[in-house]
């Protein structure tokens, strides 16, 4: 499902829904495009998935920062610290050969500002925090992060990307210090919407916003 805009000379965007898959499958699959988009043989590529229950550790987490119960974390090479996957959260990797290969910066800011668009749409106002990467609803109960984002960018093609809490279960989150963050907790869609509400509602939103954002950094 290619997606273009005429009205620049960006590249067009294909989108891959991945369903439900494993974290080391999906791995697999973003280090293979990412190749292909390296190697000039493939467009630039969202992919959105779903993982079943799986703890993974960026580069810069720390001991106490990860569950002591024996639970298995995947550790990967991406920026960012400990965080959970789990069904009922949207998770995305745009695979893209950015414009501008240093301003990571300005990159995820893109990516934020598409999920903030989203949450807009669905009823839900939300921010970003200063010196916190990510999306959170603030307000005066606090903090509560809503989506988290972790990159690599490689040969000037981003890998990983960002994961939407839309109705999972938060329960996992208490055997960590979810993105090394002890001084405020995480939510749902569900949650500051006070209903039900499945990724397959979310996900064309989710999309929409992605292309606009993801169209402005790459190339």
């Amino acid at each position: 499902m290619p997606v273009a805009d005429s009205s620049t000379s960006h590249a067009p965007i294909a989108l891959k829904r991945a369903g439900v898959m494993e974290y080391l499958d999906a791995l697999e699959l973003q280090r293979s495009l990412h190749q292909e988009i390296r190697d000039g043989l493939r467009e630039n590529t969202l992919v959105i998935v779903e993982h079943p229950s799986v703890y993974t550790a960026g580069k810069r987490t720390e001991d106490h920062e990860r569950p002591h119960d024996g639970t298995l974390v995947i550790d990967v090479d991406r920026g960012g610290k400990i965080t959970w996957h789990g069904l009922g959260q949207l998770v995305g990797y745009p695979i893209i050969r950015l414009a501008e290969p240093t301003e990571l910066v300005g990159y995820v800011r893109e990516i934020e500002s598409a999920l903030i668009a989203t949450c807009k749409e669905l009823g839900l106002t939300t921010t970003r925090v200063d010196g916190r990467s990510g999306v959170w609803v603030v307000d005066d109960q606090g903090g509560r992060k809503i989506a988290a984002i972790g990159i690599r960018v490689a040969g000037g093609v981003t890998m990983h990307g960002f994961a939407l809490n839309v109705e999972p279960d938060l329960s996992a989150f208490r055997a960590i210090i979810p993105c090394g963050i002890e001084d405020a907790t995480v939510t749902s869609l569900a949650i500051e919407l006070g209903r039900s509400i499945s990724v397959e509602e979310v996900l064309p939103i989710v999309e929409k916003y992605m292309y606009e954002s993801l169209a402005k950094v790459s190339r």
